[in-house]
């Protein structure tokens, strides 16, 4: 990437016209949105671009046209240009709501199967028990890994196992009402949907 220079980075060609040069770099921009390092790289590349067209003008090389005579200015006022998303959530969901890749999902997923796994062919107390802990464990540990914030890792935490437990005594008790045979025991329906949720809250909050 470092070695194509600023114009290739652009998508134009080094005859393109300041007007083919700014509609590239706003396009740009509004494809790379969410890539931080992305647009450092695309607004480098456009000032290199500029800059040197500048230095051509003072040459006579070419002309410029006066909008761009003072660069400084333009450059100033080249992030207003990024477009702002149309339906950007609130704060607080952005603060609360997390976008993982998928590796970052498939690690507390792949823990929360095994444990679920566990309770549900080994019934015993012990198990549910142990099994649990290590779950409301490592929820707290992938949550706190986002943010580093103890006390709110905690909270959510609790939180989860709390919601957990509701779900799935509400779930339990659906089921068999409704005289489904074969169903585990209730502190193993309430323990999966538990991890379940558990996965929930470590996989998509921070």
């Amino acid at each position: 990437m470092s070695d194509r220079n600023p114009y290739e980075k652009l998508g134009v060609p080094e005859g393109a016209t300041f007007e083919e040069i700014q509609s590239a770099k706003t396009r740009l921009l509004a494809e790379f949105a969410d890539d931080p390092r992305k647009l450092t790289e695309i607004e480098t590349a456009y000032d290199a671009v500029l800059m040197e067209r500048l230095k051509m003008r003072q040459e006579g090389k070419i002309p410029v046209p006066d909008r761009i005579r003072f660069p400084e200015k333009l450059a100033q006022a080249a992030p207003s240009a990024t477009p702002t998303p149309a339906n950007r959530s609130p704060q607080w969901i952005r603060n609360l709501v997390d976008a993982p890749a998928a590796k970052e999902i498939a690690l507390p997923a792949a823990i929360q199967l095994v444990l679920g796994g566990t309770v549900f062919f080994y019934p015993q107390d012990s198990a549910l028990q142990l099994a649990m802990a290590i779950s409301v464990a490592s929820t707290l540990f992938f949550i706190y890994r986002k943010e580093r914030k103890l006390g709110r890792s905690v909270l959510l935490g609790l939180g989860g196992l709390i919601l957990g437990f509701l779900l799935g005594a509400l779930l339990d008790g659906a089921l068999r009402s409704a005289a489904i045979v074969g169903l585990p025991i209730p502190d193993v329906v309430v323990s999966l949907v538990a991890f379940f949720v558990l996965w929930l809250f470590s996989s998509f909050l921070k």
